[in-house]
């Protein structure tokens, strides 16, 4: 009986997906070319900025570690949380680090505030080490973003949310992480939900076409969104699906009373 189930679903799925065509599916589609490589400028890279209410990771070190410890009370904390959490193969970053207030400052043991809004993690850098060399001898200071996350929805294998450690992510990896568009994905209309300056954006992508290594919303920010909708394709295998269930459970049924009986 389960060998007759099996049978009718994988006929059913053969037949609403032949439907689909190859061009619908393909990546990165472009004009016919020779076996001479086609070579694209990257202009769009992506630098994020620090804004009010991110939060951050800041590790002070120098030649004295008792001296620099002082200033990297969450450490530990940090160390123990992502060693114990995991999303996916992604670590979930730990809730504790230096929150950017609303002034846009972070405040330091000793220090005291300092103004870190609207720079890099590179310029932030820079700016804490200055500040610390009154305290210690040559300091070496690392910032990065522990609130960069991305999420992923719609029809891909694995819905979930990503953590981004490095500061930086492209729209490819953030579907890769997410197991990829499954058959029935519109692969032509991906949106990319976006906030910036108190506003949202709505962004649109084709990842069937080259151009969209072009795209603003190639590169991911903090928090953004990518919905991937369903096809006709996957709307007419759920109409039919219903459609026909009863009709296979019947004949399922029908067979099984025949087998039953011889």
């Amino acid at each position: 009986m389960k060998n007759w189930n099996w049978l009718v679903f994988g006929l059913m799925i053969i037949g609403f997906s032949s439907c689909i065509s190859q061009k619908q599916i393909t990546y990165f589609q472009g004009p016919p070319t020779d076996s001479t490589a086609i070579v694209q400028e990257i202009t769009n890279r992506y630098v994020p900025i620090i804004q009010i209410n991110d939060l951050l990771g800041i590790n002070v070190t120098s030649l004295n570690p008792e001296a620099s410890s002082f200033f990297n009370p969450y450490a530990g904390i940090e160390q123990r949380m992502n060693l114990n959490s995991f999303q996916g193969q992604v670590p979930v970053t730990s809730a504790v680090g230096y929150l950017v207030d609303a002034e846009g400052n972070v405040q330091l043991p000793l220090v005291g505030k300092i103004k870190i809004a609207g720079l890099t993690s590179t310029g932030a850098r820079d700016l804490i080490q200055e500040k610390l060399k009154k305290y210690l001898k040559e300091p070496t200071v690392a910032v990065r973003f522990l609130n960069f996350k991305v999420s992923v929805l719609g029809e891909v294998s694995r819905p979930s949310m990503f953590s981004v450690p490095n500061e930086q992510m492209t729209l490819t990896e953030a579907l890769s992480l997410a197991g990829d568009i499954t058959i029935y994905g519109r692969r032509d209309n991906v949106m990319i939900i976006r906030e910036t300056n108190g506003k949202r954006e709505f962004g649109r992508v084709n990842m069937n076409q080259r151009d969209l290594f072009k795209s603003p919303f190639y590169y991911l920010h903090p928090n953004d969104v990518i919905y991937v909708e369903p096809g006709k394709a996957r709307l007419a295998y759920a109409d039919r699906f219903y459609t026909i269930l009863p009709s296979v459970i019947g004949a399922l049924s029908f067979i099984a009373v025949i087998l039953r009986n011889y």
